[in-house]
């Protein structure tokens, strides 16, 4: 199983994160749904987690079939998504993700904040990270790279922008209180529900199929016959020095 560790610090404390990553979560979801694509709410409760003790449950489907490479395409269903099922028991979270074709697959995170610098080489209290699989993230300074695949980063590129955009928010969900925020998300939810079902209940049109003609041309009796042709008011070819026509037969396939 691969392990990475990846340590993001961030300008605000471990309670303002909390309010602020819910509302970019919200709010980033719904910018990135329409036309059939983007994340679906299936259900956001209070649950109880059997390890970690209460908290709050999200399951979400994310349709992201265009984002697919074009290889990809002939393998997959043509309504494709990525379950997401996150517990937040904060300041620890656990978000696993799963495929709709490809029940085997998945990838869990687990996430805990801490008010520090990112120091902490045993943030999660059982086996510190070796070295080389902690990546810390400058949501400052990093390079956000161009959109192509790349296996190492499918993962670094999603917290990069994401916490970015929790800072360049800051404005509008700064101050807002955990029940104020946890509103802004069930309105946000509504919408965003809305704009990914719209598309995906529209039916297309049916396709219609185009009318064409094929001609056979045909000059021997035995040929006719067996076409259901009568051939009794013919005349004899053998009365006439002149050689007999074929005849053209049009029909338009059922």
């Amino acid at each position: 199983m691969l392990m990475k560790e990846y340590r993001i610090c961030m300008p605000l404390t471990v309670d303002e994160y909390r309010i602020g990553q819910l509302y970019m979560i919200s709010k980033h979801s719904c910018e990135q749904s329409g036309g059939g694509e983007g994340v679906e709410v299936v259900r956001n409760e209070l649950d109880v987690h059997p390890q970690h003790g209460p908290g709050q449950l999200t399951e979400k489907r994310i349709y992201l079939s265009s984002k697919l490479p074009s290889w990809a395409k002939a393998f997959v269903p043509r309504i494709f998504y990525v379950t997401e099922k996150a517990w937040n028991l904060y300041p620890f979270t656990i978000t696993e993700y799963s495929v709709s074709f490809l029940p085997k697959f998945s990838i869990r995170i687990e996430t805990r904040f801490e008010n520090n610098n990112g120091d902490n080489d045993n943030v999660f209290g059982d086996t510190p990270t070796p070295a080389k699989s902690v990546s810390f993230l400058d949501i400052l300074s990093d390079p956000i790279p161009e959109k192509h695949y790349k296996e190492s980063e499918n993962i670094r590129d999603i917290l990069l922008v994401g916490h970015r955009q929790a800072v360049a928010w800051i404005d509008e969900w700064h101050g807002l209180s955990l029940e104020e925020v946890r509103e802004y998300e069930r309105a946000m939810q509504e919408k965003t529900n809305s704009k990914v079902k719209s598309s995906q209940n529209t039916d297309p049109p049916a396709a219609t199929r185009p009318a064409f003609s094929r001609s056979i041309s045909v000059t021997d009796e035995r040929s006719l016959k067996k076409m259901g042709v009568t051939t009794a008011a013919m005349s004899d070819p053998s009365a006439s020095s002149v050689s007999p026509s074929p005849i053209r037969l049009n029909s338009t396939p059922e």
